[in-house]
This record gives structure tokens, sequence and C-alpha cells, in this order.
């Protein structure tokens, strides 16, 4: 039986995550459960791009300090890090760590920020797609790795959760040859399935105070849930978090791979959650993306035909000018490289164009929307 933690946390204020965290602990059996005393922790978080905290676009830096203090007090030694969409250097790294207010909480505990940016090659005999693939080397010389997550929906993947933050050990640009090799959901959840495995954190913390709704994981909307939720498995958290935002997690892509590998069973029988009641919390108006990637013709008909029609059914991204800041982060971060800075704007060649939507992800003024031909409302 896999446990999932639920517990209210209505603001980021210290006194209400804590309290609530270490009642959100205590009913999994205690983070010394879970994390040996004197051992070395990586804390994972989700530090997609350099967004403020009120942003929700990354993990609340208060979540991390009440954590912190607990890991603290089993004389752990503890590193923060991640690797954001990007560059992976040092001076990027600061950046990201500085705007999401995380330098100051670490600062203040006197605790380590990662800046190394080296990385490693590994084995994941257990991977479906990736049997070898490289990550960064932090994580692969620590004792346990918490991974921190943020309750969001996604443009791509519809849910970013649990499973989907630790496609974060990934280094840098490394992530965009993952969206060009597997521009299909299906094989890009995959390997995010693969990733998860490999890294099996310890434990997984979900920062869901408040969350993001619609275009996610940076161009949607905060929203309010007032929940943390903890569980030694990302992959049961994730569907307990999904219920919560009226998201049919059948209809995830990473979940969906999860119980074809026997990770969750069909009817989730096997999650059990611990604290507060999951049917107290349901927001039942969460705004959930449109713009998924679909492919109801497989097995339908000729592979050629289907890869024609779903092309031209896929959303496309779209620069809306009329917020650009022409800073060519767009063009940087394209894995397909056809982006082109001209007097107007990036211009995107839609004809090579993957659907990655890194383009809209990594946009720091949400100046790239997701458009798709009307005929995909009537089909849908």
């Amino acid at each position: 039986m896999k446990a999932v933690g639920l517990r209210s946390c209505n603001n980021y204020n210290y006194e209400e995550v804590k309290s609530q965290m270490e009642k959100l602990l205590n009913d999994i059996g205690g983070i010394e459960k879970y994390i040996k005393r004197g051992s070395k922790v990586f804390i994972k978080l989700n530090l997609l791009m350099k967004k403020r905290p009120e942003e929700v676009a990354t993990t609340n830096p208060m979540i991390l300090k009440v954590l912190a203090e607990k890991l603290l007090e089993l004389n752990c030694k503890v590193i923060v890090g991640d690797s954001p969409g990007g560059p992976y250097t040092k001076s990027a790294l600061k950046g990201v760590y500085k705007t999401c207010g995380i330098e100051e909480v670490c600062e203040a505990l006197d605790i380590e920020l990662n800046y190394d940016t080296s990385e490693v090659k590994v084995e994941n005999k257990d991977g479906k797609i990736l049997k070898y693939m490289k990550v960064i080397k932090p994580i692969t010389e620590v004792d346990h790795v918490i991974n921190v997550c943020k309750l969001k929906t996604h443009a791509m993947a519809t849910f970013t959760g649990g499973v989907k933050n630790l496609f974060g050990v990934i280094p840098g640009v490394s992530k965009a040859e993952y969206h060009f090799k597997m521009p299909e959901v299906k094989d890009f959840t995959e390997a995010l399935v693969d990733i998860c495995k490999y890294v099996s954190p310890m434990l997984t913390i979900m920062d869901g105070v408040i969350g993001m709704e619609g275009e996610g994981p940076s161009a949607g909307t905060p929203r309010k849930v007032g929940v943390i939720l903890a569980s030694e498995s990302p992959y049961a958290i994730d569907v307990v978090a999904c219920n919560i935002i009226n998201l049919d997690p059948n209809k995830v892509p990473t979940v969906q791979r999860c119980i074809e590998r026997g990770f969750l069973e069909q009817d989730f029988s096997d999650i059990k959650v611990i604290g507060d009641k999951v049917e107290d919390k349901i927001i039942k108006d969460y705004k959930i993306p449109t713009n998924r990637s679909i492919s109801f013709l497989r097995g339908v008909v000729p592979k050629k035909v289907e890869l024609f029609v779903n092309k031209r059914l896929a959303g496309k991204p779209v620069i809306a000018y009329k917020d650009c800041i022409k800073c060519g982060e767009c063009a940087r971060v394209c894995p397909a490289k056809i982006i082109e800075m001209k007097d107007i704007g990036p211009v995107i060649n839609l004809e090579h164009c993957i659907r990655c939507f890194c383009c809209h992800e990594l946009c720091p003024k949400k100046a790239v929307d997701l458009k798709r031909p009307l005929i995909y409302k009537f089909i849908k």
C-alpha cells in the first residue's frame, strides 16, 4: 500500500507551514523513517526558471526552509539544487536561486546551494527507453534525494508533479535534446518515468499551497489549492494531486505509463491517503490545459497518415509580439533550432517545429501562446 499524506496549508507563513508540515510528516511515519540521521541529502526543488515566489512557477522557499530545518535536526548534510531550463552554468544557477528566493533561505540556514555543474553518465537497467543517460553529478554523490515538487498543470504533459519534477536531474540544455528526440508525448513521458525510477527519491513533498492552473508550467495562472502532500511514492502523490484538482489521473500521460509498468494499480486501490480527506479539498473548476498532444488515430490509419493529421491538429506556438521583449530566450532554448530573431522579434518555422513547447515553457514574459486550429474543437 502506498501512503500519501495530505494536510491543509492555507498560506506560506512560517508558522503555518511548519505546523502543517510536522503533521504531514508524522502522518506518514516521521521523517526519520525515510532519512537516516547524519546522512547526506540532496533536496531537488522545482526551479524551472528565474521566477519570483509570488509567480508560483517554482517551489516556494518557505517549504524548503521548514524541510531543511527538519533535516538539520537530524544532523544531515543538506545540499539544495536543480538544473533549470537553459544553460547549466554557475552564473545561470545563481540567478535562478536568487530570483526564486532560495539563496536567501540557504544563506540563513547555512546550508549548501549546489554549484557543481558537472554531469555523469549513468546506467539505468530498469529504463524502458533510457538505458543510459547523463544526470547532474551531485545526485549520484548523496545518500538520499528528496523530491520537492510544485502542483501545476502542464501544456504538453497535462500535469507536472512528483514524476516530472525529476526531469530536472537532466543537465541544462540536454533536456531540449530529449524533447527533440522524443516529440511524441507517449515516448517523452516514458522517458520521464525512466528518470524517476532511476532517481528513486526517498521522499516526495508537493507544494500545493498555491498551485498553477491553465497553461503551465510557467505561463499558467496562480490558483490557491491550500494543501501540502508527502509520500514515499512520487507516482502515488501525483494521482492524489490530480484528484484534488478534479483531473482524471488516467488522462495524465505519466500516470498512464506508471500503470502500464505496474507501478500503480489501474483502479489506484494501492493508494491510501492519510491526514485530511481528498473529497474535502477537491476544486471542481480547476483549469486543465487544452493544448495537449493527441493521437486518436493510432492503430486506425497508417502511421504516415496519423503523423500527417496529428501535425496539423497539434498545438502550435504563436508569438504574442505585444508582450515580447525580444530577449531571444525562445531561440536559445529551442531544441530544433527553428526560431530566428528578426526585427519584429522571434519568427518560428512551424513546418519544422517538433511541438515540444520549450519556447512556451521558458518565455520570461509569457509571450508565447499555444493555438490549435478551429477544427480541433469539433473533433474533440
